[in-house]
């Protein structure tokens, strides 16, 4: 009879579930068949680059007439990533207990360790992001409010067509050397505070905004201007003064691990007079840069040479930004998002990261890490973001990719085990400040990646603009309905790509980086997304509930979020077809949100590709 002996997901194996703070009581029990005889059992467990300890457990007591329960309890004392497996003695010998996935364990060597994250307790999250919104915004394609800009380099090439597709112009290397400008602006930004406010929205995560010579700025030329097409600095602060009264904070791209080569610091174009450290190497920035051969070998991020790497150890570059960081917060930003932040070396991120508490003990640091960030290995070691001082929380991309894989195939399966493995690994202060994202500047439009149909060539809406057929078009917004009740009932801050809401489509750079269509909105999804941006200010249990699976098979998943007396479940049918959904005893009788349609007090019908919350 095959029997589980241990799931490190179910509490009566490993309590609490998941993450532990340091010095947090953890019990562990195994279940082993009496037939076994065993003698002994141990918990083998260690952390990062130590010793491994075996931690004998005690016999705890009988189950039915063929289980025997056995009990560790253990108190982690130093933070870090903790590995662990079982092993238990018989007459022939010790036999190991592993993890095959999933959490859950068979008697074999074969599997792996799970893992243990062990965090410090006395580390909090701000507040003010738990239960809120997010926005993205590629400042020079939301909103252009047409106020006349000074100083603007003129080599730029000024598009009137607001709404036209972007410019892709590459030479025959694949080299982009001259970027389109709609001239989107941070006024443009501040006109819209109130349809921002209609979705809801808290926070509003801008891309770069610094003076650059692309559109997109993350070649930044100076750290200290606003781009002089987004405006100037009483922009920037009016900006942040007008979303307070919204009750909407404001966070800024930090690209930092490396600048543009037409920059002040680096100036290889000679825009900026001649200290650069490509122009001498007595410039005050030549320290910050990693020549090979000076000036014109260096090192440059995944090779592209228009973006020279910073030295981000070097003092002087970290206390400059320091000082940039200082600049902007006191202007009225609320945080950071930090541009390829599994690039920065730690030092680096718990100095900016403790200049940032420091001018604000509840602005918000976020990270882009595009992995399991507790295990991340980058500069050969194990890092540590999460596990304090070095930033609050991060991109969420393995929910996003949960998400898009199970709209796209229908593995309900795959959908759940992705969501509690983030759970399970990730300290709940971050868990909550999750930016639960399905699209941003870096992947193709989330209607155009989930409408992705065999009917269709995917290459083209991968590598060019790839517009949808009115048929695809019409399936991509129930998928997307779908995806947006998953980001939006999932642990951690939903945040919604700037025009996702009004149905957008385009694939990769630069073709998920149009212009809103201000006036020309799927009202269906607008609708929508409002619709959900009120059910979740409304229900408390999204702020930091408990995240409870309930169902993830045959193409249907569903799971309640709980905390005190608020509680919500979500059902997502992805199926072809409707569904009738018999509900939990607990669920049944309750009142719906949106979506499905009662057949009966314990059943629910859900269409095809939909999707329901009931409270």
């Amino acid at each position: 009879m095959f029997y589980i002996p241990y799931n490190s997901r179910k509490t009566y194996h490993k309590n609490p579930f998941g993450a532990v703070a340091c010095g947090e009581e953890t019990v562990f029990r195994i279940i082993l068949q009496r037939s076994l005889c065993c003698r002994a059992v141990w918990l083998v467990i260690h952390r990062d680059g130590e010793a491994v300890e075996y931690l004998p457990a005690t016999w705890d007591c009988m189950e039915k007439e063929s289980e025997e329960w056995w009990k560790i309890t253990y108190r982690p004392s130093i933070c870090g990533i903790y590995w662990y497996h079982f092993e238990y003695d018989t007459d022939y010998g010790r036999t190991s207990v592993t993890n095959i996935g999933n959490g859950v364990a068979k008697i074999t060597k074969d599997g792996t360790d799970w893992q243990l994250t062990v965090y410090d307790k006395a580390v909090r999250t701000p507040d003010w992001i738990k239960g809120g919104i997010m926005y993205q915004i590629f400042p020079d394609r939301f909103f252009s409010s047409g106020q006349k800009k000074d100083s603007v380099p003129s080599d730029r090439v000024i598009r009137d067509d607001w709404g036209v597709e972007p410019m892709w112009e590459p030479d025959q290397s694949g080299r982009i050397n001259k970027y389109d400008f709609f001239c989107g602006d941070l006024k443009g930004i501040e006109q819209k505070l109130p349809y921002l406010s209609s979705l809801s929205v808290n926070c509003i995560y801008l891309n770069p905004i610094f003076e650059a010579a692309s559109n997109h700025r993350y070649d930044t030329a100076d750290y200290e201007k606003i781009d002089p097409l987004l405006g100037d600095e009483e922009d920037f602060e009016s900006l942040c003064k007008s979303a307070e009264k919204y009750n909407i904070r404001i966070i800024l791209d930090g690209v930092f691990s490396h600048t543009g080569a037409d920059s002040r610091y680096f100036n290889k174009c000679g825009r900026y007079g001649n200290d650069g450290a490509y122009n001498t190497k007595e410039s005050r920035f030549f320290d910050w840069y990693k020549f090979r051969s000076w000036p014109d070998s260096y090192e440059s991020w995944w090779g592209i040479d228009i973006l020279p790497e910073v030295c981000e150890e070097t003092p002087s570059y970290i206390d400059y930004i320091g000082s940039v960081c200082d600049k902007w917060m006191q202007k009225g930003a609320s945080g950071w998002r930090l541009d390829v932040a599994d690039e920065l070396p730690d030092i680096f991120l718990e100095s900016f990261f403790h200049r940032v508490k420091k001018q604000k003990p509840d602005a918000f640091v976020l990270g882009e890490v595009w992995e399991d960030a507790t295990n991340k290995i980058s500069y050969g070691h194990r890092r540590k973001y999460l596990l304090g001082n070095q930033m609050d929380s991060v991109m969420n991309y393995p929910f996003a990719n949960a998400v898009m894989r199970f709209l796209t195939t229908g593995s309900a399966e795959s959908f759940m085990d992705r969501v509690l493995s983030v759970l399970e690994n990730y300290p709940p202060q971050s868990i909550h400040t999750l930016m639960n994202h399905i699209g941003t500047h870096d992947t193709a439009r989330a209607i155009t990646a989930l409408a992705a149909t065999s009917s269709y060539d995917r290459s083209a809406y991968k590598n060019g603009s790839g517009r949808l057929s009115d048929s695809e078009y019409r399936f991509g917004i129930s998928l997307m309905k779908s995806a947006a009740v998953l980001q939006f009932t999932l642990p951690g801050v939903p945040c919604i790509y700037y025009g996702d809401e009004a149905g957008m489509q385009g694939g990769e750079d630069p073709f998920n980086r149009g212009c809103f269509p201000w006036g020309n909105e799927n009202t269906e999804l607008l609708s929508f997304y409002q619709k959900l941006g009120s059910i979740r200010r409304k229900n408390p249990c999204f702020t930091d509930g408990e995240f409870i699976p309930v169902s993830g098979i045959l193409g249907c998943v569903a799971y309640a979020r709980k905390k005190s007396g608020n509680a919500c479940l979500t059902i997502v049918n992805r199926n072809e077809h409707s569904i009738d959904y018999l509900l939990p005893f607990d669920w049944q009788y309750l009142s719906h949100s949106l979506g499905g349609e009662r057949i009966s007090s314990d059943c629910i019908r859900l269409d095809a590709c939909s999707a329901t919350i009931l409270y």
